[in-house]
Order: C-alpha cells, then sequence, then structure tokens
C-alpha cells in the first residue's frame, strides 16, 4: 500500500503517522456516493442546506488548537496566519449560509402566460437556476484551510446543492484529514447522505486527472499552477461530455504609480510595496508582481526606499521544498537576464529551505520585446518597469496577460490619467484598486477573485464572494406547467 507522510516546510522533516494513498478505485467509490446523494442534496430544504454549512463552520471550530498546530506545522506559515485563515474559512461557510436562506441565486424569472397576445399568444414561462451535479475540489498549497478542503470552492458548492469531493493537497494531509472529518461529523449531524462529500488524499497527478475524468462529476473548482490548471482543463474538455473547470492560475497583478502620487508619496509607496511583496513568502496569487512607473520626480526616492525594505527582509520558509526550489531556478534565470538589473536582493540564510526576496528593474523598451518577463513567479519577487511616458505605460499594460487585479496608486494631480487608464485595466484584471496593495482578499458579497486568462479558465466567474455560487448552477425553464407541479420557488403570481 502507497503511503504518503506530512513534511515540516521548516526542518525538512516528516511526521505523523503514514497516511495511506488513495488510488483510482477510491475515486470510482467516491464519485458513485457523491452521484447517489445529489438528487437526496439538491431536494433537501434550504434551511437543511444552510444549517449544514453552519454546522461545518461549528465543527472546524471545535478542533480547536490541534488543527491550528497542523496548519502552521506542514505549511510554515506562522500561527497568526493560520488563526486569520480559520477565521477567513469560517466566515465564508457563514456567508454562504446566509446566501442559501436569502435565496437571490435561485435568479427566478417569470413571464405570466399572455393568451389574448396577438397575432400569437405567450405560454407561462418561468425559470430557476439549479445544481449541476457533483462538483471536484483541487486544494491549494498556499491556503491550507480558506482555499482547501472546507474553502471558497467548497462552500459554494454545497450552498448551490452539489455534493463535493475534495483531492486534498498533499503538502498538508493531517489538516485537511482534521477538516474533512469535521464536514464528514456535519454532514452526519444533518441527516444528510454520506456522498455529499468526499475527501481524497495523494500526491500523484494521475489521482488528480481520474478525478476530473470520472463522468459522475459535472464541473472542478481549482487553485493552482498554470501547468497543472491547463493540464486538468484539457482533460475536462476532452471528455465526451466535456464539464465547466473553473481554475485560477496566474498573475503577476502589476500595480501603477502615476505621477503625482509618485512626487509624493514616493519613499512611503516604495516600503509598503515590499511589505505586500515579502508577506508570506510572497506566497499569494495576488502578490504585486510588476510595478510601473513613469520616469520623473519620486521614483529614485520609490526605488531606494524599495531596496533597502528588501535588503531588510529575512529569508522566510516557502510551503514546500518544491516550490522553493522552482521559485530560486525563477528568480536565478531573472538575475541573469540581459534585459534586467537586478536593484535588490534579501540575504539567503543558505537554508535549503527558505529563501530571499529579489527586486529586479527593467525599461518599457526591453520588457516590451521580452513577453516571458510577464509570466508570474510565485514568491517574493518583482519588477520595476520605468516608463518614458504615458504611452509607453499604456503600451505594457496592452502587452500584459489577464490578472487577477490591477493597482493604481494615485494623487487628485493624477485623475485624468487613471480615467484614461481604467477602460483597459477593466479589459485586463478581475479585481482594481485605487492607493492599496491587491494582498488580501475581503470575502463580500460584491468581490471579484479571478480575471481573464491565464489569471483564471473563465474570465466570467469568481472563487471569492457570493457570486461564486453561480459556478455550480445552470438554468432552467418551465412552460406550461399547472402550479402543482411547478417547483415551490416559482409558484404564485
Amino acid at each position: 500500500m502507497t503511503t504518503l507522510r506530512s513534511i515540516n516546510p521548516i526542518t525538512g522533516d516528516a511526521f505523523c503517522a503514514d497516511f495511506p494513498v488513495h488510488e483510482e478505485s477510491d475515486v470510482e467509490r467516491a464519485c458513485i456516493l457523491a452521484e447517489a446523494a445529489f438528487d437526496t442534496y439538491r431536494a433537501a430544504d434550504h434551511e437543511v442546506r444552510a444549517r449544514l454549512l453552519e454546522t461545518i463552520a461549528e465543527q472546524i471550530l471545535a478542533i480547536g488548537d490541534p488543527l491550528i498546530e497542523a496548519a502552521v506545522r506542514e505549511s510554515g506559515l506562522p500561527r497568526a496566519r493560520i488563526e486569520g485563515e480559520r477565521g477567513r474559512t469560517i466566515g465564508q461557510l457563514r456567508m454562504f449560509a446566509e446566501v442559501v436562506r436569502a435565496g437571490n441565486w435561485l435568479q427566478v424569472r417569470i413571464d405570466p402566460a399572455q393568451p389574448d397576445r396577438t397575432p400569437l399568444p405567450r405560454p407561462d414561462i418561468r425559470m430557476r437556476m439549479i445544481p449541476l451535479g457533483p462538483v471536484a475540489v483541487f486544494g491549494a498549497s498556499n491556503f491550507p484551510l480558506a482555499f482547501s478542503t472546507a474553502g471558497g470552492d467548497t462552500a459554494s458548492a454545497l450552498a448551490a446543492g452539489c455534493p463535493v469531493v475534495v483531492k486534498g493537497h498533499p503538502a498538508h494531509p493531517v489538516t485537511g484529514m482534521l477538516v474533512a472529518s469535521a464536514i464528514s461529523r456535519a454532514v452526519v449531524e444533518c441527516g444528510l447522505p454520506e456522498g455529499v462529500f468526499q475527501h481524497l488524499v495523494g500526491p500523484s497527478h494521475e489521482l488528480g486527472a481520474a478525478l476530473v475524468r470520472n463522468p459522475r462529476i459535472s464541473a472542478v473548482g481549482f487553485t493552482g499552477s498554470r501547468a497543472g490548471g491547463l493540464a486538468l482543463l484539457t482533460i475536462a474538455q476532452a471528455r465526451p461530455v466535456p464539464i465547466p473547470f473553473y481554475a485560477e492560475m496566474s498573475s503577476i497583478n502589476p500595480v501603477l504609480i502615476l505621477p503625482a502620487a509618485l512626487k509624493a508619496r514616493g519613499a512611503e509607496l516604495g516600503a509598503q510595496f515590499i511589505s505586500s511583496l515579502t508577506m508570506g513568502a510572497g506566497q499569494f496569487c495576488t502578490n504585486p508582481g510588476l510595478i510601473i512607473a513613469i520616469a520623473g520626480d519620486g521614483l529614485d526616492a520609490f526605488t531606494q526606499a524599495a531596496i533597502e525594505a528588501v535588503q531588510a527582509a529575512p529569508a522566510q520558509v516557502m510551503l514546500t521544498g518544491a516550490i522553493r526550489d522552482t521559485y530560486v531556478a525563477h528568480t536565478g534565470a531573472l538575475a541573469s537576464h540581459d534585459a534586467l538589473v537586478t536593484l535588490a536582493c534579501s540575504v539567503d540564510s543558505g537554508d535549503a529551505l527558505r529563501a530571499g526576496s529579489y527586486l529586479f528593474r527593467t525599461t518599457a523598451a526591453q520588457f516590451l520585446v521580452e513577453p516571458g518577463l510577464g509570466h508570474e513567479v510565485f514568491g517574493a519577487s518583482s519588477m520595476l518597469i520605468v516608463c518614458d511616458d504615458v504611452g509607453e505605460q499604456m503600451a505594457v499594460l496592452n502587452a500584459l496577460e489577464g490578472q487577477l487585479t490591477a493597482t493604481l496608486h494615485m494623487e487628485a494631480g493624477d485623475h485624468e490619467m487613471a480615467q484614461s487608464l481604467i477602460p483597459l485595466l477593466e479589459r485586463k484584471a478581475g479585481r482594481i484598486l485605487v492607493n492599496g496593495w491587491p494582498t488580501g482578499v475581503e470575502v463580500c458579497h460584491a468581490m471579484v477573485h479571478g480575471g481573464p486568462f491565464p489569471a483564471t479558465s473563465d474570465s466570467r466567474t469568481t472563487s471569492v464572494g457570493s457570486l461564486a455560487i453561480d459556478r455550480f448552477l445552470r438554468p432552467v425553464s418551465y412552460q406550461n406547467f399547472t402550479a402543482s407541479l411547478l417547483p415551490k420557488e416559482l409558484r404564485g403570481s
């Protein structure tokens, strides 16, 4: 039997008992259970669905310190960060419980019959949204709680009425097991079928591929690398019946510092930028990987403050050895690139599990002829692009791929320039910020955590916020139904 052990990224040591690794036969069993549970779960009263989400939150809280300690040990992230992430996870579940009760996700539309309309009468037509079916969810490495077993994809799919099969991330099997057990207890407490939630563990790509390929899966939620997302997207599209694949994959989150803001607060912005860049060793999908500024007053102050902040930043533990190795390879390639100048790098401790921070600089002209410079580096690495004028700034933006976020730092004197940039930023990003930093994604109704490809595989969707439920629903119209046959939400005038 193949087994998996948890690795402490701070020490590199394995700990805890061996986990049995699931195989393709386990995928089949989980998907059979999910399909068997679907009709019962989707027909359950909305209050039952809402109560399940709230009970999951209660069960996760009831785990207490063992969950926090496991997540800290498996991720290398500080306790305060994990405690905050647990709070976010609980908040997401409770928010979706409120969404289910409110019922707006049904998007009910009613066109009453018009028998006397000429030249042809109109039949009675009513519409509502219904759940797609069992959903596969892939846990993320960088958020062991909020984007993993009970994360936003799981919460929104359960809210929609879809059973969930989670492929837990192999970097935190203990954390995933604790959360999965909490969800399973909640399912039992709410009197729902076992198949409403299933959890699979294993490091192989074949396990995830088998899950996406399984004909009982109706949609997929994924957070991870572009390579992993595209490989699974290809499988989802190549099935005899293709299915929606919602992937959050790659973003460098450009930050534009406009001239008046650069002149007024260059040094302050430089220090804030590095604080955002190095948070969590830069292992955020919203990390500010690109700074775009026009040469002028304040640029030197910004650059010097950023250099000093990078040099003062300690090397930090990365989530896994593989992630650290990839980061070192990417930053090494950038450091030797002819089109780049290495402005600063923090002192690497020499510890094979830690990595320093990097800040590079190039010109707009050089960036525009080197498209590979615009690819994501997962970690605390960023690039300053210096433009001669707003025309070059616009050209750089036009050359960028789709992004999760784009940020404008501005003063009153920059508003006219900002107005000209916003239409382009709307085409490039799912969230546009003013005078802030992209790290930190508020869980609320208006949030969009998505964007044009390759930030996501479907720019019409979000993986954070109440709109995330729409990914796992589809519309059905009911024509000329008698009231007794109509779903209860569609009865009435």
